[in-house]
């Protein structure tokens, strides 16, 4: 294992986690889809844990397991859809 100085912190990483790609899909009216071994930090530059290879981070803000998706915006977008109707 290899640390490597991210900010402030200190991170771990594998020689595998390196040479793997790295993919980022925005998905309509949802998430970010984060797939492969990106290193994901919180505002103080700290490692947030993965403990999945691709993992979901919201965009709406409604989530309570921040920074991680928890399907808030489907409800929004439902609740949006019925008001409209």
């Amino acid at each position: 294992m290899a640390v490597t100085p991210v900010g402030e912190a200190d991170v771990t990483t594998t020689r595998r986690d390196v040479d793997e790609e790295v993919t980022i899909a925005v998905c309509p009216d949802g998430p970010l889809l984060v797939r492969g071994p990106a290193l994901i930090v919180d505002a103080d530059g700290l490692p947030v844990p993965r403990r999945r290879a691709t993992v979901a981070l919201c965009r709406c803000g409604r989530t309570s397991i921040a920074p991680y998706c928890d399907g808030a915006h489907k409800r929004r977008g439902a609740a949006a859809a019925a008001a409209t109707s």
